[in-house]
C-alpha cells in the first residue's frame, strides 16, 4: 500500500494536467510583470487570470495540425480567454516556459524525495540501535575478515544517506532557477524584470546568463544525484543479498504469508525485493548518462534533450520514489539472525583473531615479518583442517592436528616462548573488537 501510494504521489507530477498547469502559471504571472510595467491593462490582466484555463483533448487535437506543443496550448488558452489571449507569451520563447515550469515540477519531485529519503533514515537508525551490539562477522573480498556488530553496518548506511540527503538538497538548489530571456537568451523582447517577478513569486532563482534553454549541466547534476541514492539502494540490497544466501543466512527479507517463491520449488524464499533494486538502479543510473549527453547542444540550443527529458524526468523520480519507499519497508521489516551470525563467527576456528596475535608478537620483539610468518603458518594448518583435506601443505610447521587457531599457537613453541597461555588467551578476546561502537555511533548519530 504504502509503495502504491509513493508512486501515486510522484506520478501525478508528472501528469499532463498538472505539467499543463505550471505551464499556464508561468503564463500568467508574465502577464503580471508585464501589467506591472504598464504594458498590459489592468482589465486585461483581471480577464486572463479569471478565464485562463485549457484543454487537454483540444490541445492533442490542434498539435496534429500544428505539430508543436507549446503554440497548441497557447491556441486551447486563448479560446478561453479571447481577445486579451495576445498579451499571453508576450516577449516569451518556448523555453523560457518550457524550462521553468520544468525547474517546478523537479523542485516538487525533490520535495518528495527529500521526505523519503528523511523516512528511510529514520528506519535504518532504529535497526541499528536495535543490533548495536549483535556480533558478526565482518568480511572483506567475501571472506571473514574480523568481528563488527549489525548495527555498525546499519550506522554506515545511515551516514551514506545522510550525504545523500545533502546531495538532494543541493540537487534541488541547483535546479531551482528559471528564464524568461527571450529566443538566445538576450531580452531583446522582454525586459529582465519579467523574469525577475516570476522566478521570485515561484520561488525561483532567475539563471544569471542562459541562451534559449537553461544550460543543461544543472539538470545533469540532479539526474547524477538521483543515480547516486540508487546506486547507494542498490549497495544496500546487494548486502542484503548477500546475507540472505543460504550458506550465509544471516538476515533475510520479509517472507510474508501466501508468498510463493519458485514456480518449481515451494522450498524457495528468493531475495526478491533486493534484486528488483538492483535492476532498477540500472536504469537511473543511464538516466544519469542521458543527463549529461544533453549537456552539450547545438550553439544557443536545439532540442535533442527535449525527447530525452520527457522520458528521464518522470521516469527517474518515480523510480527513485519508489526504490527509497520499497528498500524503507525492507530495511524495517528485514528478518535478523543473531544466532546465525554467531555460529558463522565461530566457523573459522579463531582465524578471524590471526590480526590480534600478529601485534602482540611484535610487542614481545618480534619482527612484523617473523611474527607474520609464524601466525600465517599455522593459520594455513587450520585453514587445510576446516578444509578437511589433512596436514598442512609441504613448507608449512608440521604436527598434531589441531582445534583452531588458539591450540595451534599452544602447541607452536615459537609462539609458547613469547607469549603466555594468558596472553594468548587474551587475543582471542571479542570485546577487544567492539570497545569503540559507542564511540562510532556517537558520531554518526549525535
Amino acid at each position: 500500500m504504502i509503495e502504491r501510494y509513493a508512486r501515486k504521489e510522484m506520478a501525478r507530477i508528472w501528469e499532463p494536467e498538472n505539467r499543463l498547469s505550471k505551464w499556464l502559471e508561468v503564463e500568467i504571472a508574465a502577464c503580471e510583470a508585464w501589467s506591472k510595467l504598464g504594458k498590459i491593462p489592468k482589465k486585461a490582466l483581471q480577464n486572463i487570470k479569471a478565464s485562463a484555463d485549457f484543454d487537454i483533448h483540444r490541445i492533442d487535437e490542434i498539435e496534429k495540425t500544428v505539430k508543436h506543443d507549446v503554440i497548441s496550448f497557447l491556441t486551447s488558452v486563448a479560446e478561453f480567454i479571447g481577445p486579451d489571449s495576445r498579451y499571453i507569451h508576450m516577449g516569451l520563447t518556448s523555453s523560457d516556459v518550457l524550462d521553468t515550469s520544468v525547474a517546478l515540477l523537479l523542485r516538487e519531485a525533490s520535495d518528495l524525495i527529500i521526505a523519503d529519503i528523511k523516512g528511510l533514515m529514520a528506519v535504518i537508525k532504529k535497526r541499528a540501535f536495535e543490533h548495536k551490539d549483535t556480533v558478526m562477522i565482518g568480511r572483506s573480498h567475501g571472506i571473514h575478515a574480523e568481528p563488527i556488530t549489525f548495527g555498525l553496518k546499519m550506522a554506515l548506511w545511515y551516514e551514506e544517506m545522510k550525504r545523500n540527503h545533502a546531495r538532494m538538497q543541493r540537487a534541488k538548489e541547483i535546479i531551482s532557477y528559471g528564464k524568461l530571456s527571450g529566443a538566445v537568451g538576450t531580452f531583446a523582447n522582454i525586459p529582465p524584470f519579467v523574469e525577475e517577478y516570476v522566478c521570485k513569486k515561484h520561488g525561483l532563482k532567475p539563471a544569471p546568463i542562459s541562451t534559449q534553454v537553461i544550460q543543461r549541466d544543472r539538470h545533469a547534476e540532479y539526474f547524477t544525484t538521483l543515480a547516486i541514492i540508487a546506486t547507494s539502494i542498490e549497495k544496500f540490497a546487494v548486502e542484503i543479498r548477500h546475507l540472505q544466501r543460504t550458506e550465509v543466512l544471516e538476515a533475510e527479507e520479509p517472507f510474508t504469508i501466501g508468498q510463493k517463491g519458485s514456480s518449481a520449488m515451494p522450498h524457495k524464499r528468493n531475495p526478491v525485493l533486493s534484486e528488483n533494486l538492483t535492476g532498477l538502479a540500472r536504469l537511473v543510473r543511464g538516466y544519469a548518462n542521458a543527463a549529461m549527453e544533453n549537456i552539450p547542444l547545438w550553439h544557443e540550443r536545439d532540442i535533442s534533450h527535449s525527447s530525452v527529458e520527457r522520458v528521464i524526468a518522470p521516469d527517474a523520480t518515480i523510480l527513485i520514489d519508489f526504490m527509497l519507499t520499497r528498500v524503507t519497508g525492507l530495511i524495517r521489516d528485514l528478518v535478523v539472525y543473531p544466532e546465525n551470525m554467531k555460529e558463522n563467527l565461530n566457523k573459522l576456528k579463531g582465524l578471524i583473531f590471526s590480526q590480534s596475535v600478529l601485534l602482540a608478537l611484535t610487542k614481545k620483539g618480534k619482527t612484523r615479518e617473523d611474527a607474520y610468518q609464524i601466525v600465517q603458518r599455522n593459520a594455513m594448518k587450520v585453514w587445510k583442517e576446516i578444509q578437511g583435506q589433512g596436514p598442512a601443505p609441504a613448507g608449512f610447521k608440521q604436527g598434531a592436528r589441531v582445534k583452531g587457531l588458539k591450540d595451534a599457537l599452544l602447541k607452536d613453541k615459537d609462539v609458547t616462548t613469547k607469549l603466555s597461555k594468558k596472553e594468548i588467551e587474551a587475543c582471542f578476546d571479542i570485546s577487544k573488537y567492539l570497545k569503540h561502537v559507542d564511540y562510532i555511533f556517537n558520531r554518526v548519530f549525535r
